[in-house]
């Protein structure tokens, strides 16, 4: 299928276009039919419960799609394809910079407050949190794209940050280690199997929401290694909490070494 065998077809493209994003796909493919002289209807889709609606009747995860006639064509780069023109890529250089920045302050923290591991991951999961809650909306739409319990539960993209940082607060105060535990070993699970199954079966080139909305930092290793040791961290502190650990694993982690040394001048 050419420019000229589309020209004679019924072109229709679906796009996405809300208030709070319009995709850039979308925009490439408009621009690339108007090159080509091809006329189209432009189908915008203005609200969550239209994509998704859009989505689920026509079996897709993302948008763009353009239609022929009866036959569905694909997304912007599957047209390009069919017209046997070179795929314009995405203008976005990825970053590891937000992720180095997050895990080397929790770390220093950990370490100043000589908490450990548990001290580290404390830190690490509020800050990540904090990162989530300054733009929860925009967290959630790239969340969706790869959690596969978002992809069944929509509020539970907006619930995560809080989860998140419940967990985080729970391994730095040692309070309720059950429930931090379940919890932190549950996200930990699913997380690392959505980001396994995005990655390396998929084969997805997304973005990860693991430092927030608009985040260039690449979904794979540094996301899927990160929801590994969440759930390792969250079976350690359940197996401590009914063996007995737990209690002194926090005396000897709660308190930081200045506060020792003064407790020791005193006496």
């Amino acid at each position: 299928m050419n420019s000229a065998t589309l020209k004679q077809e019924k072109v229709r493209v679906y796009r996405m276009l809300t208030p709070e994003h319009e995709c850039p796909w979308g925009v490439k493919t408009v621009n690339l039919l108007e090159e080509q002289g091809i006329d189209f209807e432009d189908h915008k889709l203005r609200s969550r419960e239209e994509i998704d609606a859009f989505k689920a009747k026509h079996n897709v995860n993302t948008t763009p799609q353009i239609f022929a006639g009866d036959e569905r064509i694909g997304g912007y780069t599957d047209l390009a394809e069919k017209l046997d023109v070179e795929v314009e890529e995405e203008e976005e250089e990825t970053s590891y910079v937000p992720v180095i920045a997050v895990f080397s302050t929790a770390g220093l923290m950990a370490l100043a407050t000589t908490l450990g591991i548990t001290g580290f991951m404390g830190y690490s999961l509020s800050l990540l949190a904090t990162l989530k809650l300054m733009d929860i909306e925009s967290f959630a739409q790239g969340f969706e794209k790869y959690d596969l319990i978002t992809k069944k539960i929509r509020p539970y993209a907006k619930i995560y940050p809080f989860a998140e940082l419940a967990i985080g607060l729970g391994f730095l105060s040692g309070v309720a280690p059950i429930a931090t535990g379940i919890t932190s070993l549950f996200i930990g699970v699913s997380g690392g199997i959505s980001v396994f199954k995005a990655v390396y079966i998929d084969k997805l080139d997304l973005n990860c929401a693991c430092v927030g909305g608009g985040s260039r930092t690449p979904l794979g290793v540094v996301s899927f290694a990160e929801n590994a040791i969440m759930a390792v961290m969250g079976g350690v502190l359940l197996f401590n909490t009914f063996t007995g650990e737990a209690e002194t694993t926090k005396i000897k982690e709660a308190e930081p070494a200045a506060v020792v040394r003064l407790q020791d001048a005193s006496n």
